[in-house]
């Protein structure tokens, strides 16, 4: 396909997600071996909203394959604060780069984007949609630490706003899961998401929860999830709320050995700081995982751009 975009985390098969993480697990063992693949290519960042992890990860990728980055830098300096719209912008920077990562703060904007460039385009966040980036580096460190089937996972926090729950849950209907999700009430799945979820089938089992307890000792992952508090108009109800959505230690004494505990971060105070140096701790390696899945991506999209670029001249 010449439109090689990553939207959604719907868009990937099993067999999709095994060749990227794949891909990574060998750039990871022998980056070298992939330094300079993409000498030639440039890689456009369109960040509408804030990033750390991210936009860091994408850029250091590209050029860890040889290639180099254009940023198109804060609002207040580009065109979009004459008013230009989405479409122009990445029409017009379609021009300058050979691949494009948008994040945007309005749903499904990646997909409308996606309409207008005929280079890869990769949904780096796209309000409370979806973040298909984040899923396969939470999928490589899932890999990693406990495997993809015969998986219980909770997935714990704001479930309703988290775009990176979303794309996860659609993601991890490919496998054989117990997906747990455990939230307040008034931050629980979507509905849509949900009924998606049953419909998508596989061997996903899908339950929710108001309480982490009753099902902490089954948990191989929990993966957690900031509560925005910014969501609450009474400040005490989010108080309230947050202390219940919070582990320490103790909260963990129930957990099983071999608990994985992730985050796609940034946390404020829903992990204390002291499962930093347990065993259970995972989110910093999975941070880090950006780096060799993100590689992984850009060298299967860029590689194939350039075959359809190739198949197309010989056509002629």
């Amino acid at each position: 396909m010449r439109h090689d975009h990553l939207i959604t985390s719907k868009q990937l098969s099993r067999a999709d997600i095994e060749t990227v993480l794949d891909r990574a697990a060998e750039i990871d063992a022998d980056p070298s071996a992939v330094a300079n693949r993409h000498a030639n290519s440039v890689l456009g960042l369109l960040f509408f909203e804030p990033s750390t992890r991210t936009k860091m990860s994408f850029e250091t990728a590209m050029k860890r394959l040889g290639g180099s980055v254009v940023d198109m830098g804060s609002i207040e300096s580009s065109s979009v604060k004459k008013g230009e719209t989405l479409a122009d912008t990445v029409r017009v920077t379609e021009g300058y780069v050979d691949a494009l990562v948008l994040r945007h703060p309005k749903q499904g904007s990646a997909a409308m984007a996606g309409e207008f460039v005929d280079v890869p385009l990769l949904n780096a966040g796209d309000g409370a949609g979806h973040h298909p980036t984040q899923t396969l580096l939470d999928l490589y460190t899932i890999r990693e630490n406990a495997g993809l089937d015969d998986l219980t996972i909770g997935i714990m926090g704001d479930l309703k706003y988290g775009r990176t729950v979303h794309s996860l849950a659609y993601a991890l209907t490919n496998f054989d899961t117990r997906q747990h999700f455990i939230s307040p009430e008034s931050l629980q799945l979507p509905r849509e998401v949900v009924f998606d979820l049953h419909q998508e089938g596989g061997g996903t089992q899908i339950r929710e929860h108001d309480s982490l307890e009753e099902i902490l000792p089954s948990l191989d992952v929990l993966y957690v999830t900031r509560i925005q508090r910014e969501r609450f108009p009474d400040e005490n109800e989010y108080q309230k709320i947050a202390g219940e959505y919070q582990i320490d230690l103790e909260t963990l004494e129930d957990a099983r050995d071999e608990l994985t505990v992730m985050h796609p971060l940034p946390r404020v105070d829903e992990i204390a700081p002291e499962i930093d140096d347990t065993d259970h701790a995972a989110y910093f390696e999975q941070a880090h995982n950006g780096i060799p899945v993100r590689m992984a991506l850009l060298d299967i999209l860029l590689e194939n751009n350039s075959d359809a670029d190739t198949r197309g001249e010989t056509d002629e």
